[in-house]
């Protein structure tokens, strides 16, 4: 006999094919919950049927995060998940990763789709986020009107902060009408000058959360120009418009803590904002004042008062310096004038003429220095130390010569 497989070749070969199908990798299935029974182990093992057939599932625990309710028999359920075959028995059976009650599923598949579309857009990355404003005196709120959602943010800002204004737009937030009601309110408080905007409301479903995955809620919010925070649900919850915001708060109750700051914390700011501030203006003026003072010498050194006087100093000096060179040439010139009125002294007339010599001149002035300058008959004039006398020249007599001129 040729060509004879064991058995579980045959089911490894049944698998590969099963396992190679794109179809089967991942699949919706919906059907109704029986046989469902939670291994020790964390495994559950259930059958999905309906009117026609059956087929086996498991989901392993490692898988379990993709299911947020208690699977239970008779249950209506949406099973994501890849067919496989089990080789030990020889079956094919339904490896869940996600479990969704009958209705969500769809929805689940549109989220998705947004999801997608409006990441493509950009809507959720962050350069688009606005800050959230840390001071705001005005918060808008859309959300129902009654309901613990509005008392605790009501109760959690006036306890943080009393003097914050709130501006509450009672939206509908549940139900077919719920977000054109959202979208309403977000483009009202934009009118209203609010530094803020929170749009929330209390925990549900995925069918209570719908409207905030709804498209025409995420343009809203993308497309405000006032800060919005979202707040819907739980923390394990996350909407579409969650992702929009430009801050996702897990519950209403914090989307009030994060929009409103505490009283006393911003009494602490300022202080300490008032305490830099008056350091600051202390080391500005003390700079200042040192500059001033820079100055001051400055224009001291500079001014023409400093000048002048420094001028007058100088004067002063020279004055004295020139004081002393004159008198210094004044006498070294008496010393001179001494040495020169002692040898005047020595050729003077007078000098001769205390010593009994005289000085003889013709009547014109003219000086007579020899026998020869005159004539007999000329008149001289003789001066002596007490006088003068006229004569007229009677005789010449020359060295050698004879009286009368005759030799």
């Amino acid at each position: 006999m040729k060509n004879v497989y064991s058995v579980s070749q045959v089911n490894q070969y049944i698998k590969s094919l099963i396992s190679e199908d794109y179809f089967l990798s991942r699949i919706y299935v919906r059907g109704e919950v029986s046989n469902c029974k939670y291994h020790s182990s964390g495994h559950i093992y259930f059958t999905l049927k309906d009117g026609k057939g059956a087929i086996p599932c498991v989901m392993f625990a490692g898988s379990r995060n993709g299911l947020k309710f208690r699977l239970a028999e008779g249950q209506q359920v949406i099973v994501l998940g890849n067919i496989s075959v089990y080789e030990r028995d020889g079956r094919y059976q339904l490896y869940a990763r996600e479990i969704l009650r009958e209705g969500t599923g769809l929805l689940y598949e549109r989220f998705e789709a947004l999801k997608k579309d409006l990441g493509a857009k950009g809507y959720f990355d962050a350069e688009h986020k606005k800050a959230i404003p840390f001071y705001p005196k005005k918060v808008g709120i859309v959300t129902a009107p009654t309901g613990a959602a509005i008392q605790d943010m009501v109760h959690i800002a006036s306890r943080r902060n009393p003097y914050i204004q709130l501006v509450l737009y009672p939206a509908i937030v549940q139900g077919d009408q719920a977000a054109e009601s959202i979208v309403k309110g977000i483009k009202c408080l934009e009118k209203r000058d609010v530094d803020v905007i929170i749009i929330g409301r209390g925990g549900g479903s995925i069918e209570d959360l719908w409207a905030f995955n709804e498209e025409i809620v995420a343009e809203a919010v993308f497309q405000c120009p006032v800060p919005v925070i979202s707040a819907v649900g739980h923390e394990t919850d996350w909407t579409i418009a969650d992702m929009v915001a430009d801050l996702r708060a897990p519950t209403p109750s914090a989307a009030a803590e994060l929009a409103v700051p505490e009283w006393n914390l911003i009494e602490n700011r300022l202080e300490e904002i008032e305490r830099r501030l008056r350091l600051r203006m202390e080391e500005k003026v003390r700079i200042y004042r040192q500059t001033v003072a820079g100055y001051q010498m400055q224009l001291k050194y500079l001014s023409p008062f400093s000048k002048i006087n420094d001028y007058r100093q100088q004067l002063m000096h020279m004055e004295d310096d020139m004081q002393g060179i004159l008198k210094n040439k004044l006498t070294e010139s008496r010393h001179k004038l001494a040495l020169y009125s002692e040898r005047l002294s020595g050729i003077s007339p007078l000098k001769q003429l205390e010593r009994g010599y005289a000085i003889v001149s013709k009547e014109d002035g003219k000086s007579v220095n020899s026998s020869g300058d005159v004539e007999t008959g000329d008149k001289i004039h003789v001066r002596f130390l007490d006088g003068y006398v006229d004569a007229v020249i009677s005789e010449t007599h020359r060295e050698g010569s004879v009286r009368n001129g005759k030799k």
